[in-house]
């Protein structure tokens, strides 16, 4: 055993440590102080001039809002302004939020209440306040968790990063307390429940902001460690999938908006610890910064962020309190200023091109991302750096993204982009809750929706309040009446449909939906066919037995405030409100596009001024009503339908004499099925042939052994194949093609290919034919056996 040590050797001993202890307290103490010192920059925004516009108006604004909650502040027992009470408990998280902009328009420049002692007296009151009757240790919880996990303590946490050394210890001390009841360590304990995905980003910040003014090295780490599990790829539940797909509340798509708070918090977190003791070093990391071009950045068109990935928030518009205009542009401006916050950490070429991707964005946008009401003065420095950067604005992507796992498209050509929205047993048909989007009901049943050249957004003005919900576009629908909030919340609404999905080369698209109604007896195969200026629609298989109508909805365009776009059909000019029109071959809307109908359709023609209010679909909207005008083209079915089906073109942004000589030509689209085993077309111009099978069977010369989407382009004499199983079975799926091959060119490791001459046989990999597969061959004779 080692010998004893004498008591004066110990003292010597523990005497000469002291100073070096000492130093590295101090230096811990040092990089807590840089850390929140990062985060108030990180809120605030370096870099910019505070008298220059546009920040010398945002910091106006605070200082108006500010002294207009110090005038209305009047505490209570149960509140801190009269118009928010703390029960429901997002009166609490109103009551912080202003808070917080008291305290930023006290420590800020410019904002005409910069280090007004009265203002922080007011904001440090409001702040115990809040402290004393609702958010302390020991409190009870009610209503929505997030308020008092996320909401609340974010918006306490900044305040007290601005008013640090002004709260003071104590005050710091029971507000880190506070939080630390509502939001404990094990908060970031199993990757399960409300603490996954963007939750878990946002647990993750609370929780590293209390290590940070608290001074907690290991609760930092804890926070850091924590955002490992959502790095990963999954296969179910809620995260990125290797296709781009991102869900939140397991079956909803969610890209635009929980995707977007994902991407900001995960950027601020980076940011935040770069560099430090806490440095987020897992190489999971990388899979984030892949997202931006794979996940996120085929979900913006023109500076906003599609509808078809934003979930119940499509029904915050304008609210009751006058607050700042939300809507797809602004979602999609603020999607944007986190790809630029994340950029900061990118590798040079990625920084490049991102930088590139968002001047692009600006530059097309009609409305400008530097004006945004919405940000403060931090993005907007951070913004005003990327676009006056050396960086080239990008052109708009073209080709076509399919986002299997939830049951989403995009189809970009030059001039428009379509987006198309589906559900099936994994994906939701729409979400509600929290008094938000009661009404979304059928906008998974193959909602299509398209913008044409010039920017502008047909959804972007009051579209979500005032359309007919029983009548999104592209849909089929049973017209039975449902209850706001049918199917329950949270995502809840599904469908046990299981063929939904489809195949792309990146460039030309077949995908289908085996649709089953909400709450309803409908069933039908609905199919989209994404060419070069086109989508060719097919229905077929449409039964319901409810005892009302069934139709397809061909189109619900808004036509804005006052729009009144001519409408011509088969070469006359229609001016009726309402119409039922027989053997339609073509119609065109001036300044939108138009719709071709291969032989002949029987067309419901209504133009109509409808009028509703955010309030209708959002308890925190607006009650101010809103009149938009529409035109909508309809498809009748009749009254439960027995085998119902219908086929028609869309033509985005074409015009008259393109859409009628479209009409006229019958070289360019061939319907090879229509049916429920098959759905499947053959494109002229670019030797295009797509199926989706249903079931086994052949069309033409395409051959499966089980239910598959096939995708076949030929080009003189080559000809690449493209095959995927949406069924998702994992089972081998055989594809025979009856054409003369003499050579396979390549394929994919996953395809077994045989050749008997006449006939070529790709056989998929069982578990891996839900992915698409690629084969690549050279036709002609003498075919060969291989």
């Amino acid at each position: 055993m080692p010998p004893a040590r004498t008591r004066r050797a110990f003292l010597a001993a523990a005497t000469a440590a002291l100073p070096l202890l000492g130093a590295q307290r101090a230096a811990a103490a040092d990089e807590f102080t840089a850390l929140r010192l990062r985060w108030r920059g990180l809120l605030l925004g370096t870099g910019f001039d505070p008298g220059a516009e546009p920040y010398a108006g945002v910091l106006r604004r605070t200082g108006a809002d500010a002294r207009a909650h110090r005038a209305r502040m009047n505490p209570g027992p149960a509140s801190l302004w009269p118009d928010a009470p703390f029960d429901p408990p997002a009166g609490i998280t109103l009551s912080c939020a202003r808070l917080h902009t008291m305290a930023q328009a006290y420590v800020q420049p410019g904002t005409g209440l910069t280090g007004d002692p009265g203002l922080l007296a007011a904001t440090l009151a409001g702040l115990d306040h809040v402290h004393a009757t609702a958010y302390h240790a020991g409190a009870a919880r009610y209503g929505n968790w997030w308020e008092w996990q996320i909401g609340t303590p974010r918006l306490l946490l900044d305040s007290l990063a601005l008013l640090h050394d002004e709260a003071g210890p104590a005050r710091r001390a029971g507000w880190l307390a506070a939080v630390g009841h509502f939001v404990p360590d094990d908060a970031l304990g199993p990757y399960t429940g409300t603490s996954t995905g963007a939750n878990r980003v946002d647990l993750c910040r609370v929780v590293a902001l209390r290590g940070v003014l608290g001074a907690s090295a290991d609760r930092v780490a804890l926070a850091r460690d924590a955002l490992s599990p959502v790095f990963r790829l999954v296969g179910h539940g809620d995260g990125l999938y290797a296709d781009g797909s991102f869900l939140q509340h397991t079956r909803v798509a969610y890209t635009g908006t929980y995707g977007q708070v994902l991407l900001d918090g995960l950027g601020r977190l980076f940011a935040l610890l770069r560099g430090s003791s806490w440095d987020v070093t897992d190489p999971g990391r990388r899979t984030i910064h892949d997202s931006v071009e794979r996940a996120f950045a085929p979900l913006v068109h023109d500076g906003l962020v599609l509808d078809s990935v934003c979930g119940r928030a499509v029904s915050r518009g304008l609210t009751a309190d006058g607050g700042v205009p939300q809507g797809a542009r602004q979602r999609g401006h603020a999607l944007i200023a986190a790809i630029a916050l994340l950029a900061a950490g990118a590798e040079p070429a990625e920084r490049a091109r991102w930088h590139g991707a968002i001047k692009g964005w600006a530059a097309r946008d009609p409305e400008p991302l530097r004006t945004d009401p919405q940000f403060g003065t931090a993005d907007l420095a951070r913004l005003a750096a990327v676009l006056d950067g050396p960086a080239p604005p990008v052109p708009p992507a073209i080709g076509h993204r399919l986002f299997p796992a939830m049951d989403r498209a995009v189809h970009r050509r030059p001039g428009w982009t379509a987006s198309l929205a589906m559900a099936s047993d994994r994906v939701a048909h729409y979400e509600n809750g929290n008094g938000e989007h009661p009404r979304g009901w059928h906008t998974g049943s193959g909602m299509l929706t398209w913008w044409g050249p010039g920017g502008d957004d047909p959804y972007g003005d009051g579209f979500w309040p005032t359309a007919d919900p029983y009548r999104m576009p592209g849909t089929t629908v049973s017209t039975k009446r449902l209850a706001d909030n049918e199917g329950g919340p949270w995502g809840a609404p599904g469908p046990a449909a299981r063929d939904v999905g489809g195949v792309t080369d990146g460039t030309y698209a077949a995908v289908g939906q085996h649709l089953k109604g909400l709450s309803s007896t409908l069933e039908a195969h609905k199919s989209w066919f994404f060419a070069d200026d086109a989508v060719v629609c097919l229905g077929a298989g449409i039964t319901a037995r409810d005892g009302v109508p069934v139709e397809t909805v061909v189109d619900h365009r808004p036509l804005g405030a006052d729009g009144d776009a001519r409408l011509t059909v088969d070469g006359a000019v229609r001016h009726e409100r309402s119409a039922n029109l027989r053997g339609v071959r073509w119609a065109h809307l001036e300044g939108h596009g138009g719709w071709v109908f291969p032989g002949g359709a029987e067309v419901a023609v209504l133009r109509e001024s409808r009028t509703g209010a955010w309030r209708d679909i959002n308890a925190a909207g607006s009650p101010q009503p809103l009149t938009r005008h529409y035109l909508t083209l309809r498809h009748p079915h009749g009254t439960d339908p027995a085998s119902g089906s219908y086929a028609y073109v869309l033509m985005p942004g074409a015009g008259r004499a393109a859409v009628a000589a479209r009409a006229a030509d019958g070289a360019w689209l061939t319907v090879l099925a229509n049916s429920a085993a098959c759905q499947a077309v053959r494109l002229g111009p670019p030797g295009l042939t797509a199926a989706l099978f249903h079931r086994a069977g052949t069309v033409g010369s395409l051959t499966v052994s089980a239910p598959a989407s096939v995708l076949v382009r030929q080009r003189d004499r080559r000809a690449v194949l493209h095959l995927a199983e949406p069924l998702r079975t994992g089972a081998p799926v055989e594809l025979t093609w009856d054409r003369p091959v003499r050579r396979v060119v390549a394929h994919d490791a996953s395809v077994r290919v045989r050749g008997t001459g006449a006939r070529l046989r790709l056989t998929v990999a069982p578990g891996t034919a839900c992915a698409p597969h690629r084969c690549e061959v050279e036709l002609g004779r003498p075919a060969v056996k291989f």
